[in-house]
């Protein structure tokens, strides 16, 4: 079964990182979103199994978009993953208050992402993680 993953991110290399990270791992497919506003054009139009959000985004950022994601039951259970530059204890707080399974500081490797996403999906916290 294909697990379809949205990683919305204004940076297209980013995205572009994400997506070769996922690439062959699985049976992942990636969406991507320039944008919060572009993520929440996505969502109602194709089925989402984890969002991948950047914080730090014009019009709405990633904090705002998880809680779009938590207040609607239509995805509510959509687990969702934050990667940012961020990395302050306040900022990873904030994120995983607001119902992210998972903070990841930007750099991160293929493999930490992976694990968050296997936690993630699996409904548990990453080891080492949140």
């Amino acid at each position: 079964m294909t697990t379809t993953v949205l990683v919305v991110d204004d940076s297209a290399t980013t995205r572009s990182l994400v997506a070769a990270y996922l690439a062959g791992w699985r049976d992942i497919e990636v969406l991507e979103a320039g944008s919060g506003f572009d993520a929440l054009r996505v969502l109602p139009a194709r089925a989402v199994d984890l969002i991948v959000t950047d914080i730090n985004m014009p019009d709405i950022n990633g904090l705002e978009l998880i809680s779009f994601v938590r207040a609607n039951p239509n995805y509510r259970r959509i687990p969702v993953i934050i990667i940012s530059t961020e990395h302050s204890a306040e900022d990873r707080r904030r994120g995983l208050e607001l119902g992210a399974a998972d903070y990841l500081v930007k750099p991160f490797g293929a493999e930490a992402l992976r694990a968050a996403i296997d936690a993630a999906l699996a409904g548990r916290p990453r080891e080492g993680g949140a």
